[in-house]
Formats: C-alpha cells, sequence, structure tokens
C-alpha cells in the first residue's frame, strides 16, 4: 500500500544541526504542539485573512471608501510572506530544492503578484492563490490519515469514468440535435442568433436551470423545449447513480485471502468459498 507523500520535514532536511538554522526549521516545518504548532495556526489565519482583503477590496463600494488601507493592509501581509518565504529558504538544506516543490511554488506564487502590481496594475487580485497555502492545515491538524477516504472518492470516479464518457457523449448529442432544432424553429429574430447560442440554450434548459436570457417564442420552440426538460429530468440523476454504485463497490469491505483454486484474492467478509469456483475458502 502506497503510504503517500512525506512530510516537508522529512523531505528537506535542516540547514545546520545546531543553531539559530536548526530551531527555526523545527518550528517552519514541524508541527508538534508549542511553537512550530502555534507558528502553523498563525500563519493559516493570516492566510485567510490576506484573502478576506483581497476579496473586499474587489468590492467597488469598499474599495471607494478603504483602498488606502486595504493597500496598505496588503502590503504588510505580502511583506510578511516573503519574510516567511525567506526564512524557509534560509533553514533548508537545499533551497532550490524547496523553491521547486509543490508548497514551495504556491508559497512563491501568493506574493509575486502585489511586486507585480507595480508594474502589471490589476495584477494584485491574484492573490486568491494564497488560498492553496491552505492545504497545510491537513498537516497541522494531522488531517493526513483522512486522505485514503478521499482517495476513495477518487477512485469510485477513476472507475466510472468510461461509462461517465459515454453518458456525456450522449448529453452532448442530445444537445447538438436540440440546438440545431431550435435555431430552426426559432431563428435569429428570437434570439437564436447561432447553432453555438441555440446549443447553450439545449444545455442550461436540459440542465433544468432556465436562465431566462434565451426562451422560445412559438408553439412549436416551446414543446421541443417542454420535450427537452422532461428528457433532462429523466437523464440527471444517471451519473449520479453510475458514481454511487462504483463508490459503494469500493465501500464494500473484501477479504485479502487467494482462493486456494483459482487464485481470485478479494471475497466477501463472510464468505465460505469462492464466488468464483466453489473452493473452499481458509478461514480467517
Amino acid at each position: 500500500m502506497n503510504p503517500g507523500p512525506l512530510p516537508l520535514a522529512e523531505r528537506f532536511s535542516p540547514a545546520a544541526e545546531s543553531g539559530w538554522r536548526a530551531r527555526w526549521f523545527e518550528i517552519i516545518f514541524r508541527h508538534e504542539p508549542g511553537a512550530p504548532r502555534r507558528f502553523d495556526l498563525l500563519l493559516i489565519g493570516a492566510i485567510v485573512a490576506s484573502v478576506v482583503v483581497v476579496i473586499l477590496d474587489s468590492e467597488a463600494g469598499l474599495h471607494a471608501r478603504f483602498g488606502p488601507w486595504f493597500y496598505a493592509i496588503e502590503w504588510g501581509f505580502t511583506l510578511l510572506f516573503t519574510a516567511e518565504y525567506l526564512a524557509r529558504l534560509a533553514v533548508v538544506k537545499h533551497p532550490l530544492r524547496y523553491a521547486r516543490s509543490f508548497y514551495g511554488v504556491i508559497d512563491l506564487l501568493s506574493i509575486l503578484p502585489t511586486y507585480l502590481s507595480l508594474v502589471l496594475p490589476g495584477s494584485q487580485a491574484l492573490l486568491v492563490v494564497r488560498i492553496l497555502r491552505i492545504l497545510r492545515i491537513f498537516r497541522v491538524l494531522k488531517l493526513m490519515e483522512y486522505t485514503e477516504a478521499g482517495g476513495l472518492l477518487v477512485g469510485a470516479l477513476y472507475r466510472s469514468r468510461r461509462k461517465i464518457a459515454v453518458f456525456m457523449l450522449a448529453v452532448l448529442t442530445l444537445v447538438v440535435i436540440f440546438g440545431a432544432a431550435m435555431y430552426v424553429v426559432e431563428g435569429p429574430e428570437n434570439g437564436f442568433t447561432s447553432i453555438p447560442i441555440a446549443m447553450y440554450w439545449a444545455i442550461v434548459t436540459m440542465a433544468t436551470v432556465g436562465f431566462g436570457d434565451i426562451t422560445p417564442l412559438t408553439p412549436l420552440g416551446r414543446f421541443v423545449t417542454s420535450v427537452l426538460i422532461l428528457i433532462g429530468y429523466g437523464i440527471i440523476a444517471v451519473p449520479t447513480g453510475i458514481y454511487t454504485a462504483e463508490l459503494a463497490a469500493g465501500l464494500r469491505e473484501r477479504r485479502k485471502v487467494a482462493c486456494p483454486g483459482c487464485g481470485l484474492a478479494e471475497h466477501e467478509p463472510d464468505a465460505a468459498h469462492c464466488r468464483r469456483c466453489g473452493t473452499a475458502l481458509p478461514l480467517a
């Protein structure tokens, strides 16, 4: 069984065995109770606060009233994260190796937009990438053990990929057919100015969303719309059923015991005989 990725403290060694570098390596890269845990929680709080500032600053009314404050706070967070990034590079034995790692790249991307905004106005909106740094909470709160459950969900989606692909192909076919039909029935004078626009209408109609920005006006067009809505209700649960069936199969516990007769390795927990050849299974 794949044990998963190693913690950062295991993949990167301290730049020194003693002194301030060793001490700060323990604080920055490890997650034990005490100073390391407090550092991580403060860092996560700063990340969330900085993202909230960026989101609030995008609101025109708030920007007009508090724009200078948001600007100053954002630069304060940027300088804080810059110091933290440089500290990480300073306390590891191979700084370039950390800089090229997943978390190293995210750390760098979280501070670059503010500096780029000095020459490219508007790029500070990219600072929402900082929310990716919140992934550290999985290590801080020791939640990595739950990634197996997440892997189960991803595995079910992967096993059902072909069935879902066939379903999506069928949906795409219906979208093209009904989109072309509505382009012919309604025409540009009723808002269906092209087949792609009509296909967009078919997608939102089949998904039972119905934004209302494009609506049929002719009796025949409304009849076609009614048929498409009924089809949408009929097929909307298909991918859910496919995924649920695969997930249920993955959740079902199996006995990891090989059949003496045919070699089949997985069986139901209470199985006494092989489900393929009927040979008696060894006792658990």
